[in-house]
Parts: structure tokens; sequence; C-alpha cells
């Protein structure tokens, strides 16, 4: 075994999960919460019609040792959910919104890796909750989060990590995959991350015009039908974002292409970020990436069910990083009496997670190569 080799793949990972935990591209860090999903695979059956993806195989290290390496008995498949929530804390009992939902998706054998995300407004069945109050329905898969965090005895404070249960079993439910553990990120605090990293370089695909800030950073003002003011604007091609750009360019929807550009543009970011972090040697020392990690403080919460960050980077060391695939799932509006209802994935998109839980999913995007988002 070539050591070297290895130990640069750990590092990779280390840096990517970092990434994808602490980012989720949606717009920030003010809370992040690693959920370890110790609940039993959903009865519900996903909208393809197919099985649920198996839950991990978690087996002991087949040659016993004092001091086992962290992840080794994790051999997958491993399914991450990684949520971008809008809470608006200066909002008194604001229920908080999933933004962006994004799935990292490992098969068995840990030898690659697939990163993608469904619509905000993706019309789905969510299950009923009675730990909220609610009674079930089909709506927006944002609203999951919503209707999951109402605490009945305490209406005017809502709780993240609870919605967060009723999110993950909706969207295992719609895609068929097992949910092993997840992260939730709300706006704010991302920015800092940003900053001490020196920012993050990234191609800007289409001009964006910020519908948040002006172009010196600070935020617009609300006047009715929308914000006014000088719009902040992301021009194409290369671009340094600060920590502040970094958040407002990946929170923008209003733009050609709509939610599934910002889709894009946050998987994109995720990749940048990645790359910052190894360029700076972050990933090379578990001790920065727990300094960061630290210096966050109470803006980073970590709960992973008895395993830690470094545990899935360890386990996931043998992926070379150009297996790390970013998908764009394609859809279209749905309407209702004239009116717009949500989002649907194309029969294109939803085809991708069949295919994907049934382990063909690299000749199915080589059969539809427009699904591959370009970094």
């Amino acid at each position: 075994m070539n050591l070297g080799t290895g130990t640069a793949r750990r590092r990779w990972l280390l840096g990517l999960l970092l990434a994808a935990v602490v980012l989720v591209a949606a717009g920030g860090i003010v809370a992040v919460r690693l959920v370890g999903d110790r609940s039993p695979t959903p009865t519900a059956a996903p909208t393809t019609g197919a099985s649920p993806t198996p839950a991990p195989t978690l087996t002991p290290s087949a040659a016993p040792s004092p001091t086992p390496p962290p992840g080794a008995d994790i051999t997958g498949p491993l399914n991450l959910l990684l949520v971008g929530v809008d809470t608006r804390v200066s909002v008194p009992g604001w229920e908080p919104h999933a933004d962006a939902v994004l799935v990292l998706h490992v098969p068995r054998g840990l030898g690659r890796a697939y990163l993608f995300s469904l619509p905000r407004d993706l019309v789905v069945d969510i299950p009923a909750f009675p730990k909220a109050g609610y009674r079930g329905g089909k709506t927006k898969l944002t609203h999951a989060m919503s209707y999951g965090s109402r605490v009945p005895s305490r209406p005017k404070q809502p709780n993240t990590a609870q919605g967060y249960e009723l999110l993950r079993s909706t969207v295992s439910g719609y895609t068929g995959l097992r949910i092993d553990a997840g992260a939730v990120v709300t706006f704010a605090g991302f920015d800092r991350l940003v900053d001490s990293l020196g920012g993050v370089d990234i191609y800007v695909d289409q001009r964006v015009a910020s519908q948040h800030r002006q172009p010196d950073g600070r935020h617009r003002e609300s006047g009715r039908g929308g914000y006014i003011g000088p719009q902040m604007v992301y021009e194409k091609g290369n671009r340094h974002l600060t920590g502040w750009q970094a958040l407002d360019y990946a929170r923008q929807r209003y733009v050609s292409g709509g939610d599934y550009s910002r889709q894009r543009h946050q998987q994109q970011l995720i990749r940048a970020l990645v790359r910052k972090i190894l360029d700076q040697g972050l990933a090379r020392d578990p001790d920065r990436v727990q300094q960061v990690a630290d210096a966050l403080g109470d803006t980073l919460i970590f709960a992973g069910g008895g395993r830690r960050l470094i545990d899935f980077a360890y386990a996931l060391g043998g992926l070379p990083a150009d297996r790390f695939v970013l998908v764009g799932l394609p859809g279209s509006s749905v309407g209702s009496g004239g009116g717009y209802r949500g989002e649907q994935l194309t029969s294109v998109g939803r085809r991708f997670l069949t295919e994907l839980r049934a382990g063909r999913a690299d000749a199915y995007l080589a059969a539809h190569p427009t699904l591959r988002v370009k970094t």
C-alpha cells in the first residue's frame, strides 16, 4: 500500500467533508448540526418505486489493533443530507425553511461519490409527524423543515433539529436512500470562515445581480414589492469572492435558470472552497480543522451519533479526487388551477435516482452528460 497516496486522499476527503458540512453552499454557518441517523429505515415507498438502498455495513476491523484507524469499520454505502436553512433569527417565532437540500451519496466500497441537489420547491409527500402535530400532506419540500420544527407546547420557539427529522424522512422517502447523517446550516458566520481562508476563487458562469446586497456589502432596504437600491452584480468570469460575496452569490435564485442555477452555483462553491482549503493546507492537518471548528465556537454544533467527521474522512480515504461527481437534476414547474404549485423532476432526473440506487449512475451519466455540473 502506498501510504503517501492514501494519506493524501484522506486529507483531500477531510477537506471535502469539512467544506460540505460547514458550507452547504446555500449560505453559511450559524449553526451546523451533524445528526446521526439512528432511526429505522423509513417505510414510505420512494416515488420511483424501487427499494431503498441498504443501510451502511458497519463491521469490526478484521485485524485486531489497540488503536484502529478512525472509521476503519465503515464500508458504505453512505448518504449524507446537507441542508441550508433560512431561520431569520431576528423574527420571533420564524419557522426554519430548507432553502437548499443536497445529498452526498457514496456507494458501497467507497470508491465514488455523487453530490446532487433537490429543488426547495419540489412537490413531495411529507409524512405525518405527530411530534410536531403535522398530519402529513403533499406540498413543497422546503416546508418539511418548517412543519417538523413546530413544538406544540412552545409555538414561538421552533426546533430546527426536530425539523431536520421530518425533512430527512421526506428526502429518504422521495429518493429511496437511507440518510445516515446530516448537516443543518443557517445563514450567518459563513463569511467569517471564507474570510479566514482569504476568500474563495470561483468561475461565475452567468451574470448574477444580487437581490440582497449593495455593491459595498450593505443590505438592500425592503420596499413595496421587494428590495430597493443599488445592487451588487457578479459578472461572468473568474472571480475572487470575499465571505459576504460568496454567501450572497450562492443565495441568488432570481437569475436565468432560477433555482436550478442556484443549485449549480451552490455545488460549484463547495468545490471552490475545497480547493481553497487544499491550497492553504488546512486539510493536511486535522488539528487545524479542529481549530477552525473551535474558533467558530457555538456557531458549530457537532453530533455524529458516536462518529466524528474524521471517521468519515478516513473511511473514504481511498476515494480519488476525480471521482467526486457534481450532478444537476433537471426539473419543471407544476401548476394547479393556473397557479404555480412547485417543481417536479423530469423523467431524466427521476431516472437518475433509480440508476444511482442500482449502482448504474456512471453509465447513466455517460448517456446523459448534461447532468454533470461543470466547475
